[in-house]
């Protein structure tokens, strides 16, 4: 449950970024198209810096991305110290090499037309299809801003798609490959309509046991707990319990800070409260008393907004132990019994939960972390929080989000109309606890999540009836570029 410096805000919100993403925020993504004709990621030939763009090479804007470019690739620390101290004093070095374990770098597509005083650059990801844009910015003391925010693959960059046939082959063939390489185990699965076209797990649930991943596996999920969020906070707004635009301090009275007090259940669906996030230092230092949505706020309560409420997107876990805090009085059940009777039981989810870390839970799986790609895999049980909460840190089963995704669609859990405004874009990319997105045309919604020995996405193409699930139980990126690598590929006729 711990962030990252990559993905920081798109770890959990795969589809999306929620704004450009500054140097303390750099961000991999997910939204990217890929090559009809390989399995691996497909990469557009790459230019030399010096060799597309407007810009001139002597440009001190241009000069200071190619730089950074340049030293990110290295994966080298003296070079990323030298660039910091030159343009950046504070960009994080450390930060900067987990994100190129992440990322494996960029390979420069084109240099792009940029106003005075800045440069930018299209770019891609080495491991995966994913397209982003670099924005380098001097003020007059030469001092930079960096920005790295995914962007959809330009039409003039698109690739044909596959048949479903060939999509799938190919995604089970890159799992082969990835699994063999030790670098994922997990569960995929896609469906269309009511057909489930492919359920398969690979690698171990236990490594010290022995014991196989399975389709019954329950996988930890990170933040896809948010859309369980989202919806019971939606249930309790359609059954005019709870408005979207009450303030917090409505239904918390004795909310330790004023200004959070103001902020509105809108804003904390999307993630524009201004309340910050729960992992860092004191997380750490209270991770096994942490046991209840109140403890959290009886530990961050007093803090103040990070940011003016209402003024912009900044990913924030607290604004949704908040929510959970929220549904609790409204609903006058603990957040899990809720989420247990009005979610679970509707849908039909048997196998999803948020017990505690001390409980021996049936088929959970053990999550493995790696410091490196070259480092052993360990097991990430000490950096788990001691319960999932509204915020993330729950467990289910790719059959069990199969369930979830088709009771939305068929109006169990939210009405048709509260459902479109939960995955419209009520800021760009994101509804309400739903990540959004477009594919050429196209509506998807979902969710993502992962930390330390865990990754999952949930992907929904409701006008297509498809379902993509991933699940693993190692580091992120592992799930979430197989997931994209299909949804780059998978046909999208009717």
């Amino acid at each position: 449950m711990k962030r990252h410096l990559a993905l920081l805000l798109c770890h959990c919100l795969p589809l999306l970024c929620l704004s450009p993403i500054t140097q303390a925020q750099s961000a991999s993504a997910t939204i990217s198209r890929g090559d009809a004709r390989s399995n691996s990621a497909h990469v557009a030939p790459a230019v030399e810096p010096s060799a597309s763009g407007n810009a001139s090479t002597t440009d001190p804007a241009r000069q200071a991305l190619d730089a950074w470019l340049a030293a990110f690739n290295a994966n080298d620390r003296a070079q990323l110290e030298a660039f910091r101290d030159r343009y950046q004093p504070d960009m994080d070095v450390d930060g900067m090499l987990d994100f190129h374990r992440r990322t494996g770098g960029f390979s420069l597509l084109r240099h792009e037309p940029a106003e005075a005083g800045s440069a930018q650059a299209l770019v891609q990801e080495r491991d995966s299809d994913t397209v982003a844009r670099i924005r380098v910015s001097l003020d007059e003391d030469a001092a930079m801003t960096l920005g790295v925010e995914m962007v959809e693959r330009p039409a003039d960059l698109r690739i044909p798609r596959l048949d479903k046939d060939a999509a799938l082959a190919s995604l089970v063939e890159r799992a082969d490959r990835m699994a063999a390489d030790d670098a994922f185990a997990g569960v995929l699965l896609v469906a269309r309509g009511d057909d489930v076209l492919l359920q398969r797990a690979w690698g171990l649930a236990d490594r010290e046991a022995g014991i196989a991943n399975t389709l019954a596996t329950r996988f930890r999920i990170g933040s896809m707990n948010k859309m369980f969020t989202a919806v019971a906070t939606l249930q309790l707004v359609q059954a005019e319990k709870l408005s979207l635009d009450d303030a917090i301090g409505t239904h918390l009275p004795d909310y330790p800070n004023a200004e959070i007090a103001k902020v509105t259940v809108r804003q904390l669906l999307t993630h524009t409260g201004g309340t910050g996030d729960i992992f860092g230092p004191e997380f750490d230092a209270h991770r096994l008393t942490l046991k209840s949505h109140d403890d959290y706020l009886r530990l961050y309560g007093a803090r103040g907004p990070d940011a003016p409420p209402g003024t912009r997107p900044r990913y924030s876990n607290y604004g949704f132990v908040l929510l959970g805090a929220v549904i609790e009085r409204v609903s006058g059940q603990s957040y899990y019994d809720y989420i247990d009777q009005h979610i679970f039981a509707p849908a039909g989810m048997r196998d999803s939960g948020s017990l505690p870390e001390t409980e021996a839970v049936p088929r959970r799986a053990v999550g493995y972390t790696r410091a490196d790609d070259s480092a052993a895999w360990t097991d990430a049980a000490d950096t788990l929080p001691w319960r999932g909460t509204a915020a993330g840190g729950g467990y289910s089963t790719a059959g069990d989000l199969l369930k979830f995704a088709r009771a939305l669609q068929a109006g169990t859990l939210l009405s048709p109309a509260l459902l479109a405004e939960a995955t419209r874009p009520q800021i760009p990319r994101y509804g309400f606890g739903f990540a959004v997105a477009e594919e050429e045309g196209l509506l998807i919604y979902g969710h993502g999540g992962g930390a330390q020995g865990m990754n999952a996405e949930l992907r929904i193409v409701p006008t297509l009836g498809i379902v993509i699930v991933g699940l693993a139980n190692v580091d992120p990126e592992a799930v979430s570029r197989l997931v994209e690598f299909y949804q780059t590929r998978m046909p999208l006729e009717e």
